[in-house]
């Protein structure tokens, strides 16, 4: 996700004054009034209100331009991505030579991963504004993830038509009738010093993989493979896929990110063929990893009943055996291939595929502590003017987030400074009030670990129930779906689950948050 949105840019020609469309276009005194107290709702974060008053600002003004894009900016921070282009779109057309609407766009394609897009909507922001310093250096950004050759975009000055966008939306993957023909890899510039936290598991991952891939001839000499199966497991929002991008920039090997809903097809044996050709590519193009998000929605547990099973189970029966079959020729022939695999619900993958040789060995990826949250905190916010922040108020706040949590907040915090300057024509700087005013708002920030935890429980911990039976009480132990030996494997897990569960965990970080919050 992009650390920066756009500041407001002297147009070519200059841009209107606040509240002016263009010189010729006299904005009502009553639509100005509207969008100043819009501005106003937004500095305290009361953005369905805001948006309300920009309403009342278009309704009287229907071409006034800086409300479109006040509501766009409100819409993006919201994450409603549809609206903010919508109004996005308006505003080019009533100031074709803008610079700052296309750079939102931009923003709003690199927030959704959307490289390819978010270059093109670079590139024509730049093109209306050769100087915009912004848009040079988010450029300069996209083309450092960007490995690949996008080509020309439209002319600048086009006007947007979302079906001509989606050229630069596609991917290198390519899928006919089902069948993946052609999968993407790339290198990855992530480093481990980029990823707080997860100290034991950085370095297995340095041990193991890294240095197999930089030293294989020490790995020749000593019998070791070179080639491994790893699951990564932990909450949800911990940065798995982030983790695997650190390896493959360390190391210099090439990534495949395996999509799960792109292997996944109705038709019988298209699944197994998609997985043949993701380990065939890697295959050629070694060394290689290859990362499985949400692999239990691939490798979920097969049903051990007999008969045909129905479609649905036969379906996965048949694609875990084609896993299996691909991690066998890896586990025989090992050199420069690393199947990497992330879930949050170990105990539903199919008990094969965490066997010795495929995913046996495994890597638990915990929510960041307090340290933790403080680093993430100044790593989210450094890249933005900023007065000192109190970063330990801060991960005092956020006890139980994930970084995703954390990288949520602080990214709408800096939307706060950002719109002022753009509304009020005054630069102010982030302040630690900024980021507490957006954890505050529940509508908008919280802790998606804490329902998480919870949902798992039941999953995962062993229960006692009392039922009558007979006229007579018996006490009944209902077991989670873990094996004793699973139990074992990730006892680090269940731990945290039992820990974040338990009612002083839990008012104590209700406390603290609020502690931190309030009375600070």
């Amino acid at each position: 996700m992009a650390d920066k949105l756009p500041e407001k840019q002297e147009q070519k020609p200059p841009a209107a004054e606040p509240g002016k469309v263009s010189e010729a276009h006299e904005v009502p005194i009553e639509a100005k009034e509207h969008w100043r107290k819009g501005n106003a709702l937004f500095e305290e974060s009361k953005f369905e209100d805001a948006i309300k008053e920009y309403n009342e600002a278009m309704k009287i003004d229907s071409k006034y331009a800086d409300a479109y894009f006040n509501r766009a900016l409100t819409e993006r921070l919201t994450q409603d991505y549809s609206g903010a282009k919508r109004d996005l779109e308006v505003v080019m057309e009533l100031q074709p030579k803008s610079a700052d609407a296309p750079l939102l766009i931009g923003d709003i394609a690199e927030s959704v991963n959307d490289f390819t897009g978010a270059k093109y909507w670079y590139e024509r922001s730049l093109a209306n504004n050769p100087d915009y310093a912004e848009a040079k250096n988010r450029l300069e950004q996209i083309d450092q993830k960007l490995h690949i050759d996008v080509g020309e975009g439209p002319a600048a000055g086009a006007k947007w038509d979302p079906k001509e966008s989606q050229k630069y939306e596609e991917k290198d993957v390519v899928i006919e009738e089902g069948q993946i023909k052609k999968v993407p890899f790339f290198k990855s510039t992530s480093k481990l010093d980029t990823y707080i936290g997860q100290k034991k598991a950085k370095a297995f991952l340095q041990d193991n993989i890294i240095l197999a891939i930089k030293r294989p001839d020490l790995f020749k000499k000593y019998g070791k493979k070179m080639g491994v199966g790893l699951l990564f497991y932990g909450p949800p929002g911990s940065g798995k896929t982030h983790l695997v991008k650190a390896i493959a920039g360390e190391s210099g090997a090439n990534v495949i990110i395996a999509q799960i809903n792109q292997i996944v097809d109705m038709y019988t044996g298209n699944t197994e063929k998609n997985l043949h050709a993701i380990f065939e590519q890697a295959r050629k193009n070694t060394p290689c990893i290859i990362f499985f998000d949400e692999l239990d929605a691939l490798g979920t547990k097969r049903s051990g009943g007999g008969g045909d099973g129905g479609g649905e189970s036969n379906s996965i029966r048949l694609a875990i055996n084609q896993f299996l079959t691909e991690m066998s020729g890896v586990d025989e022939n090992p050199e420069g291939i690393y199947v990497v695999g992330a879930t949050n619900q170990p105990w539903d993958i199919d008990p094969a595929l965490k066997r010795s040789g495929r995913f046996g060995d495994t890597l638990y990826i915990k929510a960041p502590g307090y340290r933790d949250r403080k680093q993430m905190f100044d790593l989210n916010t450094k890249n933005a003017p900023r007065k000192k922040i109190n970063f330990g108020r801060l991960a005092r706040a956020t006890m139980g987030w994930s970084p995703a949590d954390i990288t949520r907040v602080a990214d709408r915090a800096k939307m706060l400074p950002l719109l002022h300057e753009y509304a009020m024509n005054t630069s102010r700087l982030l302040t630690t009030d900024d980021v507490l005013n957006v954890i505050r708002d529940k509508d908008y920030a919280g802790s998606s670990l804490d329902e998480w935890f919870q949902m798992v429980k039941k999953d995962v911990i062993s229960k006692t129930e009392t039922q009558i039976v007979d006229g007579k009480k018996q006490e009944i132990v209902k077991e989670g779906k873990l094996e004793p030996a699973e139990k074992i494997l990730y006892k680090a897990l269940v731990r945290d689950i039992k820990n974040n569960t338990s009612p002083i965990t839990i008012f104590m970080k209700k406390f603290m948050r609020w502690w931190a919050l309030h009375a600070f």
